[in-house]
């Protein structure tokens, strides 16, 4: 589990095609503290570590998480938003996210608003309906408030302002309109939309 909260900007150093894909990343964590086996949310994709050095730990990619993600877009050099599983009497900064990607959305807008930037993505039909205005999302592994939700020419939309220290702290400083992003939608919006299925 992960709150969704960034604590690394790593660096994509070494993708390796065999079989499974393996990735290199770069990090600034203390990898002397992660174990061989741990779970790491790269970018909103929860992974699992396979080998680590000082500055850099591993992790297996399966065929079917490249077709889903944007893990296939990565190359060497990509940076990627990373967070550490919670522990257990962590502070939960934002809300509860599984690592377990929804669907891909696009960047199709970016524009100022004071300091801050409002970023609108494009989502699948098939998660539109679990995204509602001030509620949770997470993209790209950063948990964000949603600010509106649409459609246009039957694309369907949601908007999310990102202040500055979001900015420096993860991708988003960096992000341009037609990149792929990993989207997951909010726990809870999952089980109550589950259980009004059963009320009908």
């Amino acid at each position: 589990m992960f709150t969704g909260i960034i604590t690394d900007i790593g660096k994509v150093r070494k993708v390796d095609v065999r079989g499974d894909t393996r990735m290199e990343i770069e990090t600034a964590y203390d990898t002397g503290t992660i174990d061989i086996g741990a779970s790491i949310a790269c970018s909103g994709v929860c992974l699992t570590v396979v080998d680590k050095g000082e500055d850099w730990f591993s992790v297996d990619v399966s065929g079917e998480t490249l077709s889903c993600t944007s893990l296939g877009d990565w190359k060497e050099g990509t940076r990627i938003n990373l967070e550490r599983a919670l522990k257990v009497g962590e502070e939960l900064g934002g809300h509860i996210v599984t690592g377990h990607v929804d669907g891909l959305g696009e960047l199709l807008a970016s524009e100022q608003e004071g300091d801050s930037r409002r970023l609108r993505f494009s989502m699948p039909e098939s998660i539109a309906r679990y995204v509602a205005s001030k509620g949770s999302v997470t993209v790209n592994g950063t948990s964000l408030t949603v600010n509106e939700v649409g459609q246009d020419n039957g694309v369907h939309f949601f908007g999310v302002n990102i202040i500055p220290h979001t900015q420096e702290k993860t991708i988003f400083g960096e992000i341009t309109v037609g990149d792929r992003v990993n989207l997951e939608i909010d726990i809870l919006a999952r089980y109550v939309a589950r259980m009004n299925e059963f009320q009908k």
